[in-house]
């Protein structure tokens, strides 16, 4: 144990302890885990984001100061990952709370920004609920799940360095963002269909045809009716073809000039899998992973063979639906 850990415990009086993390730390909820930590120990001071990664000062007898530093690796959210950690005591400042504070944008920009995260079961659960606000929302987000890589635009990783600053969170999104009660406590992309970005169906030439919960509708019947669609996410665009039909996935083919390499297969569950591919244990780890997109399957000899094209050679990629933005015919 470092010198600056080494608390003395039988020193009653209050310390000012200095912690710099570094590592994935930034959208993963770190800052409001850090906050119910202080709290809960009955520690004052501040902790904010920076380009480096998490500062934190913190003050209270040595004993909480001790527990506070054990339980910041022990108890860190699930996303997050320290790779250093430096301390060192000044003297007390006499805080009288502990807050989050504006992020530092000042030195060099080190910190680990994370890939977007899989929707995690949560906001799944929310999604599918009819009495709740967000349901069937597409962009639904907390703090254990979203967005992250694919809408910052520089460091530290706050809303306002983000492309959801264009949106302005309604009265609930924002009593939601500052409650440390709720999952969605400082969670930077937090949105809802009233204040949030919103999905919309649009013509080859860009023209829009229509928009929210109806262009989803729009655009599962065009996949029906064998149209190809390009799909417009957060990273990027995905072209979309019924796998069940042979003369789409043959023009999907011709378009992008790929007579044999196979495509990736949209799944809604494990379960749907399993009827077309042979699922291992580390399958349905990498299914589970909230961080994995795609993967490789072994097709199953006898499947139910839902295009004769789609997989060419034998091998399949099963593929995780993830946020959208827009739905274009082709």
């Amino acid at each position: 144990m470092s010198p600056a850990l080494r608390l003395q415990t039988e020193n009653t009086t209050v310390q000012r302890l200095r912690i710099t993390i570094r590592g994935a730390v930034q959208g993963v909820g770190f800052r409001p885990f850090v906050y119910k930590l202080a709290r809960a120990l009955g520690l004052t001071g501040w902790v904010n984001n920076s380009s480096q990664g998490v500062f934190i000062e913190v003050e209270g007898d040595s004993e909480n100061l001790s527990q506070f530093i054990l339980r910041l690796n022990e108890e860190k959210p699930p996303r997050s990952s320290i790779h250093s950690l430096e301390s060192s005591f000044l003297d007390p400042l006499q805080f009288e709370k502990f807050e989050i504070r504006e992020s530092d944008d000042s030195g060099e920009k080190t910190a680990i920004v994370l890939p977007d995260i899989a929707v995690c079961s949560d906001c799944l659960a929310e999604l599918a609920d009819s009495m709740d606000r967000r349901y069937q929302y597409p962009f639904i987000n907390c703090t254990n799940c979203g967005p992250r890589f694919s809408i910052i635009e520089s460091l530290p990783y706050d809303r306002s360095n983000t492309t959801m600053r264009a949106f302005e969170m309604c009265d609930e999104c924002r009593t939601e963002f500052v409650d440390p009660a709720n999952r969605r406590f400082h969670a930077q992309p937090n949105a809802c269909p009233r204040c949030g970005p919103a999905i919309e169906f649009c013509k080859a030439d860009g023209g829009m045809i229509t928009r929210h919960h109806d262009a989803l509708l729009a655009a599962a019947q065009s996949i029906r009716d064998g149209k190809i669609l390009a799909f417009k996410g957060l990273g990027g665009f995905h072209l979309i073809a019924d796998a069940r039909s042979d003369a789409a996935v043959d023009e999907l083919r011709r378009r992008k000039r790929r007579e044999e390499k196979p495509f990736a297969l949209m799944f809604p569950s494990l379960e749907s899998v399993r009827t077309e591919c042979e699922v291992t244990e580390l399958g349905k780890d990498c299914w589970n992973h909230p961080r994995l997109r795609s993967f490789y399957f072994k097709k199953r000899k006898y499947g139910n063979q839902r295009s004769r094209n789609m997989y060419r050679p034998a091998t399949l990629i099963s593929e995780r639906c993830c946020h959208t933005h827009r739905f274009i015919i082709y």
